[in-house]
């Protein structure tokens, strides 16, 4: 910050007490560089100033730029953009998938923040044909989260904020590894949805989850992130815990179907749990909630070994 004192210069005595007011400003304003930040796609992005409209183009970017301190800024919001409270009246710009690209010009951004996996190659190539700042995110990793909290905070100008919550999410990751990573493994089946039948393999970050609360995820090989599996792949596996997600904050119904599947070390030994997708499948700080939740799960199945 350039800040001179004007007690050392002898116009001091020649200006009125307003001007030099004015002055002191002047020279007492920080100099900031130009924001530059690489997106998860590889792409720089540069901006001559903190963003101060920002359109959120998916549930969980939303919830991160209220993470980060920025929720003040965000003019533009999707479908589902639920978290916090305060998303839910922002002006909405339809779907992650199905985005309305008249409706976000016209709200006139200068940032637009998009997900990566979660929305159209083609709608974000073009927005960025027509001039707008995008920047994707993808937090493939629980850890990868905190530095997308600081990466915003420097493209809103939020930065107290947003380091103080990376910070604070990076000490609660490290908390739930301390206690959890090293207990012996559980073998999981994540089950994200019935029909059809749907999982994760290990690159996704609900199998992050799973490894960071001592768990293996029985189909973490599998090439594609959301795999379509069948039912005699699950019976071969034999996981000893299925946790569903389902899409409410309620416990699916169909979790239970699998009590028919007797010879399952899950439903043998009653391991059948449910964590709110909202809490694990979104990528944002919340996670940790979730993992939490699954933690504590994946301990009361190792309980039940000994009965």
């Amino acid at each position: 910050m350039l800040c001179l004192s004007l007690a050392y210069y002898p116009m001091r005595h020649l200006l009125s007490s307003q001007l030099q007011l004015v002055v002191a400003v002047l020279v007492c304003q920080p100099a900031r560089a130009e924001i530059v930040v690489t997106d998860a796609g590889g792409v720089s992005l540069k901006l001559v100033a903190p963003a101060r409209r920002i359109v959120s183009l998916a549930p969980n970017i939303t919830e991160l730029l209220f993470a980060a301190g920025a929720g003040d800024r965000v003019v533009g919001n999707v479908d589902y953009g639920n978290y916090p409270p305060a998303a839910k009246a922002l002006p909405k710009v339809g779907g992650s998938s199905n985005l309305d690209l008249e409706a976000i010009v016209a709200l006139k951004p200068d940032l637009v923040m998009g997900w990566e996996s979660g929305n159209s190659p083609a709608s974000i190539s073009r927005l960025r044909s027509m001039g707008l700042k995008v920047y994707l995110s993808e937090p493939n990793r629980i850890q990868d989260i905190a530095g997308d909290l600081e990466r915003i905070g420097h493209l809103a100008g939020t930065e107290v904020t947003a380091n103080a919550a990376a910070k604070a999410f990076r000490e609660r990751y490290s908390s739930l590894e301390d206690r959890y990573s090293l207990r012996p493994p559980v073998n999981v089946f994540y089950q994200i949805w019935k029909q059809p039948l749907m999982t994760v393999n290990g690159k996704q970050i609900i199998s992050d989850a799973i490894h960071l609360c001592g768990g293996r995820n029985v189909f973490s090989q599998l090439p594609i992130l959301a795999p379509t599996v069948t039912v005699e792949a699950v019976i071969a596996a034999n996981p000893e815990v299925i946790v569903a997600s389902g899409m409410g904050e309620a416990r699916p119904e169909w979790l239970d179907d699998w009590k028919r599947w007797r010879t399952l070390s899950a439903v043998a030994r009653d391991n059948l749990y449910f964590v709110p997708p909202d809490l694990i499948q979104r990528h944002t700080p919340r996670v940790l909630d979730g993992a939490e939740k699954l933690c504590m799960h994946l301990e009361a199945a190792r309980g039940k070994r000994a009965r």
